[in-house]
């Protein structure tokens, strides 16, 4: 193969690919694929039966579906009649944690709601699922107080409620299942930032944070299951036993307010 085909046509370095910890380098000697590892950030956290030592910058933390079709009063869950308590419970608790996450330098992603608006992708039982009824609002649909169609990508009921903000170096990712690793690029996005280490909030905790967190246990992240972040309009013991089966077979529970309280500690340092 000739060189001249390979080789920088500057001697000013350069570099390809998704993060600096994940890129090739070329520089007028050549082109390196030799990727630079950063140094570790350990954070201790106190989980409900043990103590865990997180990386930070392998670490994520992805919240599940807090959107307006789910938790404004005016969105597509509401007016079908489910209640926003439980789906607005997890706000003022991601709303204290999420500038003590973010000023540590650790990474947000945002996984909501967001189908094709001709519905293409959805198979009978999610369509029946979402519409019971020949005159039910099902998934694509407008409901009587229109804000658009229901969790169409670009919709308003898509979009990430106006209570909890958001940063430019936040990830968004849309997904058309309870699973967020579903058909889309969660999986190649994660594994190119080189994570490993996945939190998990949002709603609901019996439905897609659960369905999600086990398809990251079973690809082979490393999870945790902040309670105290989630919540779901399912009875109680619904979410014992999700609590239960993420400690038995899938990773770790533990609660957000511990996570503050070490992002609080290591701040002090």
């Amino acid at each position: 193969m000739n060189k001249r085909s390979v080789s920088p046509k500057s001697s000013a370095p350069a570099t390809f690919g998704p993060t600096r910890c994940n890129a090739w380098r070329v520089n007028a000697s050549g082109i390196s694929l030799v990727r630079q590892s950063q140094p570790a950030q350990p954070l201790q956290i106190e989980a409900d039966t043990c103590t865990l030592e997180l990386d930070l910058t392998r670490s994520l933390l992805i919240i599940v579906d807090m959107q307006n079709d789910f938790c404004h009063p005016q969105g597509w869950f509401a007016q079908k009649g489910v209640s926003m308590r439980a789906t607005r419970r997890p706000i003022p608790v991601l709303r204290k944690l999420l500038p003590a996450w973010r000023q540590v330098g650790a990474q947000v992603l945002w996984l909501n709601w967001g189908i094709r608006d001709d519905l293409l992708n959805l198979p009978a039982t999610v369509h029946y699922k979402g519409k019971r009824t020949a005159d039910g609002v099902g998934y694509g649909e407008r409901s009587p107080i229109d804000h658009g169609c229901s969790v169409v990508q670009g919709e308003w009921g898509a979009q990430i409620i106006p209570e909890l903000a958001t940063e430019p170096t936040d990830i968004h990712v849309n997904k058309h299942r309870l699973s967020g690793f579903w058909d889309n690029e969660l999986d190649s996005l994660l594994r190119a930032k080189g994570i490993t280490t996945l939190l998990f909030a949002g709603i609901n905790t019996d439905r897609c944070v659960f369905s999600t967190l086990q398809d990251a246990a079973f690809l082979g992240y490393d999870c945790i299951l902040l309670k105290d972040a989630c919540s779901t309009p399912s009875p109680a013991y619904v979410s014992r036993a999700i609590h239960y089966l993420v400690e038995q077979c899938h990773g770790f529970v533990a609660t957000a307010a511990a996570l503050q309280q070490s992002l609080a500690s290591r701040h002090q340092e």
